[in-house]
């Protein structure tokens, strides 16, 4: 997971500004800043868990009974404390408030590992007045490292008091690692049967692999939703954004993504109903945009990519993706701009090992190989912003969004605990 470091880079809300040619804005969402959605409060505090002393315990509450809620979690065989818990001791379909701790994961700590996150959970059912089962815990930072809960503990009563429906920006704050910059969205939905509020505060900058990207990231909303639809959307949303995301590959231990729905705006959304398309679209962009600013923030990105494939089935354009974006040799070319359609072709066949491929690969929209031939090619320009095409026969399409490999990277990840 990123490190505990201090956040360093661009000013926080700068995801705020966030823009990319890939992403569309629904015409029934508008951005709005301001308070969460009716029925959440939350805060961030600083409890010493970071050598700089900046926020690292954020607390989120929903104060409605009836609040439903989803949740996704990593997929990786090494499970951090939080996400064990989490998955043994929380209705994920009643989730009423989330503990968020920075600067240490958590993981593969143990028995003591468990022990902690359940103090933490534990407190945090105190400060926010409700049942145990109904608090979820996650963590981020250092792996490996105990958890020093006392200072958690502390942190989690300095934060009760300042739970309040403007308390976005700092819980974003607090559950910052490596992240250059904060990344928040609070948006208006219009929907047949009224306008209902959704907000999403997220993390993540380092260890992201395309199978959930490695992230926390937490979603609010005041739409009524039955558990049923609100797990379906949340599924369908994170396949979209956070499973199709990379910046060096690697599978993380603490991936979470939880959304909760109050309910108290009085918008009832009915299953398989227009309200449900509307919603299920902005949930969409608001994660897909959440999943690209991860990809800009990148530990040292300077560039990011995406990558399209077309093939026979869904397995293998996602696979073949995949193997693009972690490619090392890809990131590297993609980071200097150098348009060297081989690295591609490289990437391609070592995914596709059994069966001989011949493919069609685009950079932008300039055709450089045709049936694994290179294509003569002028000068090619890169931008911020790099298109992939991928053919290899077939219409299923799969995408994958990735960030370079910089010299930065490698310098934060050497000093990772140092």
């Amino acid at each position: 997971m990123s490190a505990g470091a201090d956040p360093g880079g661009a000013a926080a809300g700068a995801a705020a500004t966030f823009s990319s040619r890939w992403l569309e804005t629904p015409a029934h969402v508008t951005e709005r800043a301001g308070d969460l959605p009716a029925g959440f409060r939350a805060s961030g505090v600083a409890a010493g868990l970071k050598p700089s002393g900046s926020r690292d315990v954020a607390l989120l509450v929903s104060d409605s009974p009836d609040t439903v809620s989803a949740a996704r979690f990593t997929r990786s065989g090494v499970l951090a404390a939080p996400v064990i818990l989490c998955q043994k001791r929380v209705r994920l379909d009643a989730i009423r408030a989330v503990v968020v701790n920075s600067g240490n994961a958590n993981a593969a700590t143990g028995n003591r590992g468990l022990e902690d996150a359940a103090r933490m959970q534990g407190a945090a059912a105190m400060a926010a007045g409700m049942r145990e089962d109904q608090v979820a815990v996650a963590s981020t930072g250092v792996i490996g490292v105990p958890l020093d809960t006392r200072e958690v503990i502390k942190g989690i009563a300095a934060a009760r008091p300042q739970l309040r429906a403007g308390g976005a920006e700092d819980f974003s704050e607090a559950i910052r690692t490596t992240d250059k910059f904060a990344k928040d969205i609070a948006v208006d939905v219009e929907l047949p049967s009224g306008t209902v509020r959704l907000t999403a505060q997220a993390k993540g900058a380092g260890m992201i692999s395309p199978s959930f990207a490695t992230m926390l990231c937490f979603v609010q909303t005041d739409a009524a939703v039955s558990p049923e639809t609100a797990d379906l959307l949340l599924g369908v949303c994170v396949k979209r954004s956070f499973d199709r995301v990379s910046v060096d590959g690697q599978l993380s231990t603490n991936d979470t993504a939880i959304l909760m729905c109050s309910g108290t705006s009085g918008v009832a959304i009915a299953p398989e109903s227009e309200d449900e398309l509307r919603f299920g679209e902005a949930l969409d962009w608001a994660l897909r945009r959440l999943a690209l600013a991860i990809v800009r923030d990148g530990e040292g990105s300077k560039r990011i990519g995406r990558v399209l494939v077309r093939a026979g089935d869904e397995e293998l354009a996602a696979r073949v993706g995949r193997a693009v974006a972690n490619s090392p040799l890809v990131k590297a070319a993609l980071h200097g701009g150098d348009p060297n359609w081989g690295r591609i072709a490289q990437a391609v066949g070592g995914a596709v090992w059994d069966q001989p491929v011949a493919p069609d690969i685009w950079i932008e929209d300039v055709q450089v190989c045709a049936g694994g031939v290179g294509v003569p090619f002028d000068g090619l320009s890169l931008g911020d912003e790099v298109e992939y095409t991928v053919a290899l026969g077939g219409d299923v399409e799969a995408e994958v969004f990735f960030s370079d490999l910089s010299h930065e990277y490698v310098s934060i990840n050497a000093d990772y605990t140092t």
